[in-house]
């Protein structure tokens, strides 16, 4: 299997070993310092994702359904099993999960060691406060069992530890009972940012998923316009889950990127054309409402072989309106153009990991095609902004950010540090904490 991740920005071969050799290994000892990692289905943007110096633990294979109480909605699982295989099973009992980010290929795994949000945080938080437990291989030989209960502080700095506290083998997680999979959506179009952030807070009080989609390269007059989609899950009984594999497919890798400024200036406007033409309320299918993506197998190729980077940054309520327009005008000023771009409103519902990204505030998602350089001092830029107005910049999607980034956004790094495993290591964590230590 391939051990890139999504962004695809350090592409080389990687040693990887199976989880039944790395257990054995974590068993019998002693193990080599940051010796592992384990990878899951490479959905990370950056190299949170990747441990040069060792080995991956290829924990993809480990994906049984172990098993499942219809009346609760608790479901036990390997790590290695994809949102989107739970989703298949659980689904004809009426459950879907609590949590989910905008792509269903994500192990049950790095949902967990990423603590990964969706479009509902200001009503369910993050992925790991539906986590009852789970069990995690060490170093030591031991697996342990922890739960809000049980090894409570190494349960927390598993969630969203991004798999640095050890191996985690399988878990117990709470499913959210639903009244069907499909979606009654509502699109609303926006003219700007202020109209937005009128809107924002009432949808989130009156919806179960919300989320703003901005049409970036639009400047003047135009800047911040958009389209807010909102949604609760309908009435009608359908648990009918599509298995048909994804027919669409961008089938070889460009040579160049094909997501520029004339390219995403026509996608951009019949976007909005399109999807606005629909404003108002609508039946929409869960794929198409949580995982439009998905739909097109391998489409970060469109981002050309050099790549892309994501900066997501959470920016508190107050500072919002002031810093997210500034942050929008630097990519324009940049000549920078996002592909995807996305803003939320969390809540403030706080998450049972150590290291969690959310907090309450707006966050804004952008990807960019690796330019170089311009690129670089761009994301640079977008940093600074972020931390000047008491924000954070997300580490399970980034592949640059400096050490002083990562210790400003999350000061409690250090008890994450006396938590991790010795065994355990990755790129990011040698690039930003290791460096600080």
């Amino acid at each position: 299997m391939s051990f890139e991740s999504f962004g695809r920005i350090e592409r080389k071969p990687r040693r990887a070993v199976s989880f039944a050799d790395a257990e054995r290994s974590l068993q019998n000892g002693p193990v080599g310092a940051g010796a592992f990692l384990g990878f899951g289905n490479g959905r990370s943007y950056g190299d949170s994702c990747h441990n040069d110096r060792g080995s991956l633990v290829e924990m993809r294979r480990k994906a049984r359904i172990l098993g499942f109480d219809a009346a609760s909605g608790i479901l036990d699982a390997e790590a290695g099993v994809l949102l989107a295989e739970i989703i298949a099973f659980a689904a004809p009992h009426g459950y879907f999960p609590a949590v989910t980010p905008g792509t269903r290929f994500v192990t049950l795994g790095g949902a967990i060691a990423n603590d990964v949000h969706g479009k509902n945080h200001h009503r369910r938080g993050t992925f790991g406060r539906h986590v009852v437990s789970f069990a995690l291989s060490r170093s030591d030989g031991r697996t342990v069992s922890c739960s809000p209960l049980k090894n409570q502080a190494l349960f927390a700095a598993t969630i969203g530890g991004m798999g640095l506290t050890g191996l985690i083998v399988t878990a117990r997680i709470r499913l959210m009972r639903v009244a069907s999979l499909d979606v009654e959506e509502r699109i609303t179009r926006f003219a700007d940012l202020d109209q937005f952030f009128a809107l924002a807070e009432k949808a989130d009080e009156e919806n179960e998923y919300a989320v703003a989609w901005i049409d970036q390269i639009a400047g003047g007059r135009r800047a911040g316009r958009g389209l807010l989609l909102t949604g609760n899950h309908a009435g009608n009984g359908n648990f009918n889950v599509d298995a048909r594999p994804t027919r669409l497919r961008v089938p070889f890798e460009l040579p160049f990127s094909a997501l520029n400024r004339a390219s995403l200036t026509l996608f951009n406007a019949a976007y909005l054309n399109l999807k606005g033409r629909g404003a108002g309320q609508h039946l929409s299918g869960y794929e198409q409402f949580f995982y439009p993506l998905d739909s097109v197998r391998d489409w970060n190729r469109l981002y050309g072989p050099a790549g892309l980077y994501q900066h997501q940054s959470v920016i508190p309520y107050a500072q919002a309106p002031d810093t997210i327009p500034a942050m929008l005008e630097a990519t324009r000023k940049a000549g920078q153009v996002s592909f995807l771009t996305v803003l939320k409103r969390f809540g403030t519902t706080g998450s049972p990991g150590l290291l969690s990204f959310p907090q309450p505030g707006y966050t804004l998602t952008l990807d960019f095609p690796n330019k170089g350089a311009g690129t670089l001092a761009l994301l640079s830029e977008l940093d600074r902004l972020t931390i000047a107005a008491g924000g954070r910049v997300n580490p399970y999607k980034d592949q640059r950010m400096p050490a002083a980034t990562f210790a400003a956004s999350f000061p409690q790094w250090k008890k994450l540090e006396e938590h991790r495993d010795p065994a355990f290591s990755s790129n990011f964590w040698q690039r930003t904490a290791l460096t600080l230590v």
